[in-house]
C-alpha cells in the first residue's frame, strides 16, 4: 500500500498542500521497515551519526549540493542576504541570512510572532490533550522540561510546536520581548522530527536532545523557549546574549544541517492562538507560516516595564 501523503494548511496560499519530504525513502525505510528499525536504534539516532553528517555539510565539496537543493525544493533565492554563489559549504547556505524586511515582524504589541518559518501546531490546553497525533498519546511536559516542578506551572499551559523542513529558513527569532535567561541543555537522542517519524513515536519531542530558555516577558508572563535537535542537526547555535533585554523578532539563534524544531509554552491563560492555528489543530493538521507571522494574541493586559518589539 503506497503511503499516505503528509499534508498541511499553507497560510499563505490559503489551502492544502503536500509536503515535499527531503530523504523521505530513506526516512520511511528506518521508521517503517523492521530492518530500518533496527538501524534506527543502534546508529541513526545517536549523536555520532548526526554529528558525522553534520560534519560532511561543512566539508568545501558540500556546495556542489546546494544547486540541485534548490531546484529540487524551489527554494526563493531573492530573499537571501548573500549571493548563492557565495555559500562555501552546504551548511552555510542552510542557516543563511536573509535580506532586511524579507520577514517583517507583527507589529501589535499584544501579537506573539511566529518564532521560525515552518508548519506549525497548537495545543490551547495540555491538561485537555490527550490524543497527541497518536490516539491515547498524551503530551509530556514534565519529561519535555525535565523538570517537574516547572512543568506544574504549565499544566494548563499552551504549546506551539515549530517544525522545520530542511527546506526552510533555519534561524529562529523570540516570538516576544522580554528578559532572555541561559538556556539550559537536557541531553537525549537525535529521532527526525518529520511526520513520518512522530507519527510512529510522538515521545520524539520530548526525548530528543534540546534546550530550555526561560523568557521573562510582560503581557506574557514566563515563556518557555526550547530548540529541539532531530537526526542529522550538527548543532544548535545561539546567537543571542544571555540574561540580556530582547525585542519581538530578534535573532535567537539558528540549526545547522537537519530538519529541526522549536517549542514555545505559555502560561495558563495568557495567549489566544490564531483562528487558523486553531482550526487545523484540531484536525491533527500543521499550518505553514513564515517567521514574524501572527501566531495569536495577548489575553492578560501588558505590563510595560519589560521590552516587548518588535526588532527594526
Amino acid at each position: 500500500m503506497p503511503a499516505a501523503p503528509i499534508q498541511f494548511y499553507n497560510r499563505r496560499t490559503q489551502r492544502l498542500e503536500t509536503e515535499a519530504v527531503y530523504g523521505e525513502g530513506p526516512l520511511r525505510f528506518v521508521y517503517e521497515n523492521p530492518l530500518g528499525k533496527l538501524a534506527l536504534h543502534l546508529l541513526v539516532k545517536r549523536a555520532i551519526f548526526s554529528e558525522i553528517y553534520g560534519q560532511r555539510m561543512d566539508d568545501l565539496d558540500s556546495a556542489a549540493k546546494i544547486r540541485p537543493f534548490l531546484e529540487t525544493y524551489g527554494v526563493d533565492t531573492s530573499e537571501f542576504a548573500e549571493p548563492v554563489e557565495s555559500y562555501r559549504t552546504f551548511n552555510e547556505f542552510f542557516y543563511r541570512r536573509l535580506k532586511p524586511g524579507a520577514r517583517p515582524i507583527v507589529a501589535d504589541p499584544q501579537a506573539v510572532a511566529l518564532p521560525a518559518d515552518g508548519r506549525h501546531f497548537v495545543i490551547p490546553d495540555v491538561s485537555l490533550c490527550r490524543d497527541f497525533f497518536v490516539k491515547g498519546v498524551k503530551f509530556h511536559l514534565p519529561a519535555l522540561l525535565d523538570d517537574a516542578e516547572l512543568a506544574a506551572r504549565y499544566e494548563k499551559g499552551a504549546v506551539l510546536i515549530s517544525r522545520l523542513c530542511p527546506t526552510d529558513y533555519h534561524r529562529f527569532h523570540f516570538p516576544c520581548g522580554g528578559v532572555a535567561e541561559t538556556p539550559r541543555l537536557i541531553n537525549g537522542p537525535l529521532y527526525s522530527v518529520s511526520p513520518i517519524a512522530f507519527m510512529k513515536r510522538p515521545s520524539i519531542f520530548w526525548e530528543n536532545k534540546r534546550y530550555v530558555t526561560r523568557l521573562q516577558t510582560g503581557q506574557f508572563g514566563e515563556v518557555l523557549l526550547l530548540e529541539v535537535g532531530a537526526t542529522c542537526v550538527g548543532s544548535v547555535v545561539h546567537t543571542s546574549p544571555a540574561d540580556a533585554p530582547v525585542l519581538k523578532g530578534d535573532e535567537k539563534g539558528y540549526f545547522r544541517f537537519g530538519g529541526s524544531c522549536f517549542i514555545t509554552i505559555f502560561e495558563p491563560g495568557r495567549i489566544q492562538f490564531s483562528d487558523d492555528l486553531l482550526q487545523q489543530s484540531a484536525q491533527g493538521r500543521e499550518v505553514y507560516a513564515r517567521m514574524g507571522d501572527v501566531a495569536g494574541f495577548a489575553i492578560e493586559p501588558r505590563d510595560s516595564s519589560l521590552p516587548s518589539g518588535p526588532a527594526s
